[in-house]
């Protein structure tokens, strides 16, 4: 089935021109209300992001993500491979907020929040406007041949985008292996740590060709968050929209007439003047409906608006609304939907907090070395040798720590025969006997619980099973 004419934009994406080359879009430099705020928001944003490997809360990397070591640090809580379920809630939560965020504000978080976006948008572009300047002058050096001031310009800033990037690159390593290690690497000899240079090398290639070539293609074509919009946007969910019955009216969009009555004649107030086309990081044109590539950014709000300003009508021809706002005039309500995703996210939340408060900063693991039976000794003793492995989360040693049975009387005997440490954020592992009288056991396997003791306080409780023989039960 043919398309519609009105609606053969849908058929193909603006980045790309009718023989499937990339058509390159040359944003004009928005400016007005909405981009100030923006630029507000991505400052703070950008601040946390390069600043949040190097922020240490009880001496804990505020984030990392460390997968190579396996440790994991989530606004300063430590999180270990025991932890996995706490960080499966983590990512849960993060997923339903997200839906939740997108069912009522639609694709907000690309334009606002996205480091793809803050990074284009208010460090590449800007440094972009600063040397090729705006839209006219940036599609007159594209056009014009390689002379001087077009290779001075391109050099200057291919270089200052190579610089950036390795910046970026640096951060999102400190992000994998740690602030202190990378700044330990940085203070080095490269050639010591050769594997973290080709891997910086490497970030730095791949953030260069997002930032430099890739740009909004991320958005379009890489990432799929545009694509869940068909699925949880709704005509409740409030978007960038453009009022087509404000704009559109009786006869349709019409080029601006100085003292003409427009609503008298039927005539929309859009002008047609394109600004809102022309000013968007995508290249689309908001006035054909929601779309996967509009990313939320608010620049055709500023533009539009600025237009209706000069001509005397009414700003908000472009703005944030629902659809059933738009055509049916309702103002913003909660659904069922919303409810119902609402009250999952608290739930969540509520496991995940009480999860946090209940975990314990020292985690201990008695398992019976594999393979291995009871050993009948004097005086009816049986004995199960066992592997221990004990983590600390925290940020400082644990001295003299021991074990000490809690529910049976028996002995612990440590092959190392002394008290051993266990270092911060690290582990303490080993090989210790438990031996205990056979008429102290019920069955041929009972469950006996120990105590992880530093000093004389109580740290930690494990419980592991103990084998005797079946003629005790």
């Amino acid at each position: 089935m043919e398309t519609p004419k009105d609606e053969q934009f849908r058929d193909s994406i603006g980045t790309i021109d009718k023989e499937g080359k990339r058509s390159w879009v040359f944003p004009k430099k928005p400016s007005g209300p909405f981009y100030k705020y923006r630029s507000y928001v991505s400052y703070f944003l950008l601040a946390f992001l390069l600043s949040a490997p190097f922020i240490k809360i009880n001496g804990n990397q505020f984030l990392l993500f460390n997968v190579l070591e396996r440790k994991f640090n989530i606004f300063g809580f430590p999180f270990w491979p025991q932890d996995f379920h706490l960080l499966v809630i983590s990512m849960i939560v993060g997923v339903v907020f997200v839906i939740l965020f997108t069912v009522i504000f639609g694709r907000i978080f690309c334009g606002w929040i996205c480091p793809q976006t803050i990074f284009l948008e208010m460090v590449f572009r800007k440094i972009e406007y600063w040397i090729d300047g705006d839209r006219g002058k940036q599609i007159r050096l594209d056009k014009q041949p390689w002379n001087a001031e077009k290779i001075r310009k391109r050099l200057l800033k291919w270089f200052i985008f190579f610089v950036i990037s390795f910046i970026i690159a640096n951060v999102f390593l400190a992000y994998l292996i740690g602030g202190d290690t990378l700044i330990s690497y940085i203070t080095g000899n490269p050639l010591d740590n050769i594997n973290t240079l080709i891997s910086l090398t490497i970030f730095t290639c791949v953030f260069y060709f997002i930032f430099a070539w890739f740009r909004e293609q991320v958005c379009i074509i890489a990432c799929p968050y545009g694509r869940l919009q068909g699925v949880l946007l709704d005509n409740k969910t409030i978007n960038v929209a453009y009022d087509h019955k404000r704009g559109e009216r009786e006869t349709g969009r019409a080029k601006f007439k100085k003292n003409e009555d427009r609503e008298a004649l039927g005539k929309g107030d859009c002008i047609d003047c394109k600004q809102c086309v022309v000013v968007c990081p995508t290249g689309i044109d908001i006035r054909n409906g929601t779309q996967l590539e509009c990313v939320n950014c608010t620049a055709c709000i500023d533009e539009c608006d600025h237009i209706m300003e000069s001509i005397n009508l009414p700003k908000g021809l472009i703005r944030y609304a629902s659809e059933d706002n738009i055509v049916k005039k309702k103002p913003f309500e909660f659904s069922a939907r919303i409810k119902g995703y609402s009250a999952v996210l608290l739930i969540l939340i509520g496991v995940l907090v009480g999860m946090l408060f209940l975990r314990n900063d020292v985690e201990a693991r008695i398992l019976r070395l594999p393979g291995q039976l009871y050993e009948h000794k004097e005086n009816n003793i049986i004995s199960n040798v066992y592997t221990y492995k004990v983590i600390n989360k925290t940020t400082k040693n644990i001295e003299d720590v021991s074990y000490k049975l809690l529910s049976h009387k028996g002995t612990i005997k440590l092959v190392s025969n002394h008290n051993f440490q266990i270092p911060k954020q690290g582990l303490a592992e080993g090989t210790l006997f438990i031996e205990l009288n056979a008429s102290a056991l019920k069955s041929d396997k009972d469950k006996i619980e120990i105590g992880v003791f530093s000093g004389d306080k109580l740290i930690e409780t494990t419980i592991t099973n103990f084998l005797g023989p079946r003629s005790y039960k």
